[in-house]
């Protein structure tokens, strides 16, 4: 598939797909993970919804930040502008969207922060946000399925009865995902480590935690099924000829597919979307159906 221009993937149609039978689940095209060996979740949006609404911290944010400059640009326009480019980047490491701000401010003739500063600026305001959130299931005053997308960790429980190893690589920084993947129980699924972002961001990618757990697995082209909500995964999945499915998650509620998200899932190869888990059983038996051709 050849690389897509994310900058103007709006412009640019997807196929329709079908309807599994009795599901929400929209099969794009026909695809057998039978071949599985190893499984490869992201987590904010795909499995936990701690960080939901992260976006309306981010921009508002960087918003402020542009308007300072006194440039005489509409403010609405600096929103329509942010908007796009921190969409651009989802699914990517959080410095990135900061290093593009970072240069929008140098177009304007600002001084930038290094773009470290600016994503721990971010992240101190994402805190404020979730932190009763965070503290809530560290009391038990949360429910952590009420923080997980629904059907997790039925579907977490289904891959292991499989014999499946999984994974976890996330673009938000380690540390928060690996605490947060206690908090949330899914932990105990997974095979060692939680492969989150780094401040050292050149060193860190999912395709390059991709290609460390298929050598250190020894897993071959055509063995990995990867879940996600970002376009990032999903390229990467498919670029080791894995099967791609799509959570395009309404999120919070994650009962309805989002339509944004299916079309930027469809656009980056996925080969089935699901607006949540809860139809878990019909997609494992659709993917690993024996007689259906690879």
């Amino acid at each position: 598939m050849a690389e897509l221009d994310w900058e103007n993937w709006d412009a640019t149609d997807v196929p329709d797909g079908t309807r599994l039978a009795g599901t929400h689940i929209e099969l794009i095209r026909q695809v057998s993970a039978n071949r599985t060996r190893a499984v490869l979740f992201d987590f904010d949006g795909t499995l936990s919804l701690i960080r939901s609404g992260w976006v309306d911290i981010m921009v508002p944010m960087m918003v402020e930040i542009l308007v300072e400059l006194n440039t005489g640009e509409d403010e609405a326009d600096l929103e329509n502008l942010v908007r796009r480019f921190v969409e651009r980047f989802t699914g990517k490491q959080t410095i990135y969207q900061m290093i593009e701000l970072a240069k929008q401010i140098e177009q304007r003739g600002g001084t930038p922060l290094d773009p470290v500063e600016y994503k721990h600026r971010y992240l101190d305001a994402l805190w404020v946000r979730i932190k009763d959130c965070v503290r809530g299931l560290e009391e038990g005053r949360i429910d952590r399925e009420e923080m997980l997308v629904p059907g997790s960790i039925a579907l977490l429980d289904a891959l292991k009865q499989r014999g499946l190893k999984i994974f976890l690589a996330s673009g938000t920084d380690e540390k928060f995902v690996a605490a947060e993947s206690d908090l949330l129980g899914v932990t105990p699924y997974l095979e060692g480590k939680v492969y989150g972002a780094i401040d050292d961001y050149k060193n860190f990618s999912k395709r390059m935690v991709i290609q460390r757990i298929v050598a250190e697995n020894n897993i071959q082209r055509a063995e990995l099924l990867g879940f996600g909500d970002g376009y990032v995964e999903i390229e990467d999945v498919k670029g080791v000829d894995g099967v791609a499915v799509g959570l395009a998650t309404d999120e919070p509620a994650c009962r309805q597919v989002d339509a944004w998200k299916r079309k930027r899932l469809i656009l980056a190869g996925a080969d089935a979307i699901m607006p949540n888990f809860l139809d878990h059983e019909a997609l494992l038996d659709h993917l690993f159906t024996p007689s259906k051709n690879v």
